[in-house]
C-alpha cells in the first residue's frame, strides 16, 4: 500500500486525515443561502462590490482556500499588486444578468494536484501585474450579444508580454490536523515587480446568528506568531516564516457604514478592515492585535523571471522551529501523491493522457465544499435579527423545510455552481470511486438521507429549487459505485448497496406517483437537466392544459427499472428475498417499454414508423398526440435502458428465473420487446432493452452519421441536420423554431449560459458509451455497424465505443499541430509554455471544434474524461 492508501485506510479506523481539505467555496456571494430579499433575486442580493463588507451567514469564500470540515476555520490567500482598487482575495465574475451568456468567472486558475486525503494539494493562480479590470469585464460583456463570444480576462490584454505573476498554492499536512501552507510567486514579466501577499485565517461568523453564544478568537503572540483560538477546535498556533512585514487584525463582521450607513455595533474593525487599510492607509486593523480575522504581510518584490516564496505552518502544538523540517515535509508529500497517483495510473503509458487524468482527478477533489443550508432557518430567520419576509415562507423551497444540509459535497464548479446538483453529482462519483470510494458511497447515501431527501421520496435537484427534476440516475451511480469498488478492492460492500435500495425504492415511487399522472407508464419530467433541448421550456407548457408525454423522461424510467432490477440481482446473490423485487422491476421495465411502444392500455407512441426515431409528443386540447420532431439526445436516451444478464445470475436465482418465465409466458406482447430474451448471446448472456434489434439498428445509425449526431469530438446533443433543416412548431400564433447551434446558445429564453442544441455533453457520452458496451458485450464481434455511416467500412461495437471514447478524450489532447481543440484558438493557452499544459475542464464543448465552453471548471462530470482514460486502458 501506498502511504496515501494507509491513510485511506486510517480514515476508515477513524483517524481523520480529511477533517482539513479544500472545503472552502470560490463564491458565496449571490448564492440563494445568502439572499433575504423579498424579491427572491439571489444575484442582486449580495454583489462583488459588497462581498468583502459583508459577513456571510452559511458559508465563506476565498482563493485556493482550506479549512476544517465545517468550515469553522478557513484559510485562503489574498494578494495585491499595488494597482487594483481591491484586494484580490476572492475570484470575479459576472452575474446571471450582467454576462451575454450567463454567470461566469473571469479569472484564470488551474487545479493541479490533490490527494483524496488532501495530504498534498496544488492549483495556480494567474495574477496581472497591472490593474484588473473589473469594470471593462462588466461592460464589454454587457454591449455583446447572444451571437457573439464571451469577453473573457484573457481577451482584455492584461496577459500580454507575460506581464502577470503565475501563483502557486500548496499545502501539505504532517499529521491529520497539522498542516503547511505554501505560495511560490514567479514573476513572469520582463520587469522587476512588486506584490503584497496576505496568507488569511477567519472564523466563520456562527455567532452573529444568536446561534452560537461564544466568540473565539485570533491574537498576535509575537511577529511572524499568532495563536488561534476555539471554543470547539481547540488552539492552533499559525506561524509565518522571516520575510514577514507585520501581522493585521479584524473581525469577520459586516461593515455596516459602508453598505447600509449605519453604525458598527458589532465590530469597530470588521471584515475589509484589511483592504483598506493595505489600499488606503486606513487605520481599520485592531491596533491590539487581536480579532477573528487576520492576515500576515508580506511586501515582495520579485525580479524579472524570478520567483519568492511564502511560507506558513499551522500547528496544535507550539513549535521551536516550525521551519526546520518544513522543506522535507513538503517533499515528503509531493512524493506520496506521485507514489498514489503512478499506482493508480500504471496502466496509463502515455505521459499527455496521464497529465489531463491527474488534473481531472485533481480538479475534483478540489471541487469538495463543505455545504450548510437549514431551509427552516433560512425561511423563518434567526433570533434576535431581521426576519425574512413573510412572502418568503411559501416562495423559493418553502416546501423542503425537513432539508438540514451541513456537509462536505461534491460541487460541479465551486464558483458558478457553488451548491450540489443531483445528477452531477451522480456522475461525479464514478471517476472519485477510482481514487476514493469511501467518499463516492459516502456521496450517494448523503443524498438519500433524510436530511436531503424529501419525506414524499423526492432527491433535492439544486440550491436554485430543490423541487425541479433531474434524470433518475442516482441508482446508475449507486450500481457503477458498487461495482467498482468491489473490482478494486475484492470485497463486495452488500451494506452499501442495501441502504442505497431501500432509499431508493421511496424515489422510485416518488416518480411514479408523480410523473406518471395517469398511470400509463409514459413519463412526464420537465427540463430533466437538458435545458433548452426542446422547442420550448418542458417545465411550463406554452399553453393552458397541454402536456407532454417525454421520450426522455420515459426512457430514464426504464433506465431506472433496469437498475433497481440489476441491484435486486446483486443483493439476491447474498440475500435470496431480493429476488422478490428483482421481479417487480422487471415488470415495471416491460410495461414502461410497452408504453413506450404503445402496447397496452394507451394509445401514444413515442416511435416515428417514419423517420425511425424516438420524439416527445404534445397534446393540447385541439390537438392530441402531436410528435415534436426534434432530432435531439432526447431520442438517444432509450439506448441507456439496457441491461445483460449473465449466465451464472440466472442460473443461480431459480425463484427469479421461475417467476420472470411465467411472466413472459402471460403478457407475450410484452416480452417480445425484451430483444432475444429467448435467445442468449455470447457467453449464455441474456439480453434486457427497449430497444428491439431493428430500433437499436436505426438510432444507432442515425447517432453516428457525421452529418446528424456524430461529432469529431463524440455525440452531439442536437442533430447537424438541423443546421439546414430547423425544426418549427407552430401554436397560437408563436412560431417556435429548434436549429442547431454547435457552441453556446443564442436565446435567454431559458435561462443560463448552456447549451443542449449542438454542443457535446460528457454525462450523456459517457452513457451512451456504456449502452454501447452492453450491446456489444451481447453481441460480440459477429454484429458490426458502418462506422461512420456512409464510410463502407465495418466495425463491432467494442470498437466504434473505443473510437467515440478517443474521440472525446481527443478534446483535451494536443493535436497533430501541437493545439488542443478544448482551447479553440487562443494563441496564448496553446503555445505559451506556462499555459499549454495546463487543463480546464469546461461544463459542456462546441458540436464542431471541440472548444470548451460554459463554466470553466466544471470538472465534477466533465472529469468522466478521467474514468474515459481508465476504461480505455483498461478493456
Amino acid at each position: 500500500m501506498t502511504q496515501e492508501e494507509k491513510r485511506l485506510e486510517a480514515c476508515r479506523k477513524g483517524i481523520p486525515w480529511k477533517e482539513w481539505g479544500p472545503y472552502l467555496s470560490e463564491r458565496q456571494w449571490a448564492t440563494v443561502r445568502e439572499d433575504y430579499t423579498e424579491s427572491g433575486n439571489a444575484w442582486e442580493s449580495i454583489v462583488h462590490d459588497q462581498a468583502r463588507s459583508k459577513s456571510y451567514r452559511w458559508g465563506e469564500d476565498g482563493i485556493g482556500g482550506f479549512s476544517n470540515s465545517d468550515q469553522r476555520i478557513c484559510f485562503s490567500w489574498a494578494f495585491w499588486n499595488g494597482k487594483d482598487t481591491i484586494l484580490k482575495e476572492r475570484l470575479f465574475g459576472l452575474t446571471g444578468h450582467e454576462g451575454n451568456h450567463g454567470e461566469d468567472v473571469k479569472e484564470l486558475y488551474y487545479y493541479l494536484d490533490s490527494t483524496p486525503t488532501h495530504s498534498y494539494m496544488k492549483m495556480l493562480y494567474k495574477y496581472p501585474i497591472q490593474e484588473f479590470p473589473y469594470s471593462k469585464l462588466v461592460l464589454e460583456n454587457q454591449k455583446r450579444s447572444k451571437e457573439e463570444r464571451e469577453y473573457e480576462l484573457i481577451d482584455t490584454g492584461v496577459f500580454d508580454d507575460d506581464n502577470y505573476f503565475d501563483i502557486y498554492m500548496e499545502y501539505a499536512k504532517a499529521s491529520p490536523d497539522e498542516f503547511l501552507l505554501k505560495a511560490e510567486i514567479h514573476n513572469r514579466s520582463k520587469k522587476a515587480a512588486k506584490i503584497t501577499v496576505l496568507p488569511t485565517v477567519w472564523f466563520r461568523n456562527t455567532w452573529s446568528s444568536g446561534r452560537d453564544k461564544r466568540i473565539p478568537k485570533i491574537t498576535e503572540v509575537k511577529p511572524g506568531e499568532m495563536l488561534l483560538e476555539h471554543h470547539l477546535l481547540g488552539n492552533f498556533h499559525i506561524y509565518a516564516d522571516e520575510q514577514v512585514k507585520e501581522q493585521v487584525f479584524c473581525d469577520n463582521a459586516t461593515n455596516r457604514v459602508r453598505l447600509y450607513g449605519v453604525p458598527n455595533k458589532q465590530s469597530k474593525y470588521p471584515k475589509d478592515g484589511i483592504n483598506d487599510y493595505i489600499i488606503d492607509g486606513k487605520k481599520s486593523v485592531n491596533p491590539e492585535k487581536v480579532g477573528t480575522k487576520a492576515s500576515a504581510v508580506f511586501n515582495l518584490e520579485i525580479p524579472a523571471g524570478g520567483s519568492k516564496t511564502v511560507k506558513i505552518r499551522v500547528s496544535p502544538n507550539e513549535c521551536t522551529a516550525p521551519f526546520k523540517d518544513y522543506d522535507e515535509i513538503f517533499e515528503n508529500a509531493v512524493a506520496e501523491a506521485d507514489s498514489f497517483y503512478r499506482a493508480k495510473q500504471a496502466k496509463v503509458i502515455d505521459k499527455e493522457l496521464r497529465n489531463i487524468q491527474r488534473q481531472a482527478w485533481a480538479g475534483m477533489m478540489w471541487s469538495k465544499q463543505f455545504y450548510y443550508y437549514n431551509i427552516r432557518n433560512w425561511l423563518h430567520g434567526d433570533p434576535g435579527r431581521m426576519k425574512p419576509a413573510e412572502s418568503r415562507k411559501k416562495g423559493r423551497n418553502s416546501d423542503w423545510q425537513h432539508l438540514y444540509n451541513s456537509d462536505i459535497l461534491s460541487m460541479p464548479d465551486k464558483w458558478e455552481y457553488p451548491w450540489y446538483a443531483a445528477w452531477d453529482l451522480a456522475f461525479h462519483c464514478i471517476p472519485i470511486a477510482r481514487i476514493d470510494s469511501d467518499f463516492a458511497k459516502d456521496q450517494l447515501l448523503l443524498l438519500l438521507k433524510e436530511r436531503y431527501m424529501h419525506p414524499n421520496g423526492q432527491i433535492p435537484a439544486y440550491e436554485w429549487n430543490f423541487s425541479d427534476v433531474n434524470p433518475p440516475v442516482h441508482a446508475w451511480a449507486v450500481l457503477r459505485v458498487f461495482q467498482i469498488d468491489r473490482y478494486q478492492n475484492g470485497t463486495p460492500d452488500y451494506d452499501f448497496l442495501k441502504r442505497s435500495f431501500h432509499k431508493l425504492l421511496m424515489n422510485f415511487t416518488w416518480w411514479v406517483n408523480r410523473k406518471d399522472t395517469e398511470g400509463n407508464n409514459v413519463f412526464e419530467g420537465g427540463f430533466l437537466g437538458l435545458d433548452n433541448i426542446g422547442v420550448f421550456d418542458r417545465n411550463h407548457p406554452i399553453v393552458e392544459d397541454a402536456k407532454l408525454e417525454q421520450a426522455d423522461s420515459t426512457s430514464w424510467m426504464a433506465m431506472f427499472s433496469l437498475n433497481m432490477l440489476r441491484i435486486s440481482l446483486d443483493l439476491s446473490m447474498h440475500s435470496p428475498e431480493y429476488q422478490d423485487m428483482a421481479i417487480k422491476f422487471f415488470e415495471h421495465f416491460l410495461y414502461i417499454a410497452g408504453a413506450m411502444n404503445s402496447i397496452g392500455d394507451t394509445d401514444v407512441d413515442l416511435w416515428d414508423e417514419e423517420d425511425n426515431f424516438y420524439y416527445d409528443v404534445m397534446h393540447t386540447p385541439d390537438a392530441p398526440n402531436q410528435r415534436m420532431k426534434v432530432r435531439s439526445m432526447v431520442g438517444l436516451i432509450p439506448l441507456f435502458a439496457i441491461e445483460i444478464l449473465k449466465a451464472e445470475v440466472y442460473n443461480k436465482l431459480p425463484e427469479f428465473r421461475e417467476k420472470l418465465e411465467f411472466f413472459l409466458k402471460e403478457r407475450p406482447k410484452l416480452a417480445s420487446l425484451v430483444s432475444r430474451w429467448e435467445k442468449p448471446g455470447k457467453g449464455e448472456r441474456r439480453l434486457m432493452s427497449i430497444l428491439r434489434g431493428f430500433r437499436m439498428k436505426k438510432i444507432i445509425e442515425r447517432m453516428l452519421d457525421e452529418d446528424e449526431f456524430l461529432s469529431a469530438y463524440g455525440i452531439r446533443a442536437l442533430s447537424k441536420y438541423h443546421e439546414k433543416h430547423p425544426y418549427r412548431f407552430e401554436i397560437e400564433d408563436k412560431v417556435l423554431e429548434v436549429a442547431y447551434l454547435p457552441g453556446e446558445s443564442d436565446s435567454s429564453f431559458f435561462g443560463g449560459n448552456s447549451n443542449w442544441r449542438g454542443p457535446i455533453w460528457f454525462p450523456v457520452n459517457y452513457l451512451i458509451l456504456e449502452s454501447l458496451l452492453k450491446f456489444s458485450y451481447y453481441y460480440g464481434e459477429e454484429y458490426k455497424v458502418e462506422f461512420p455511416i456512409g464510410s463502407g467500412e465495418e466495425h463491432t461495437l467494442l470498437e466504434v465505443t473505443r473510437e467515440i471514447c478517443l474521440r472525446l478524450i481527443s478534446i483535451f489532447t494536443k493535436d497533430e499541430n501541437g493545439n488542443r481543440p478544448v482551447y479553440g484558438d487562443n494563441e496564448k493557452f496553446q503555445k505559451d509554455p506556462h499555459f499549454r499544459d495546463h487543463i480546464l475542464f469546461y461544463e459542456y464543448f462546441n458540436g464542431d471544434t471541440g472548444e470548451g465552453l460554459g463554466a470553466s471548471h466544471q470538472t465534477g462530470w466533465t472529469g468522466l474524461v478521467a474514468e474515459l482514460i481508465h476504461r480505455y486502458h483498461w478493456n
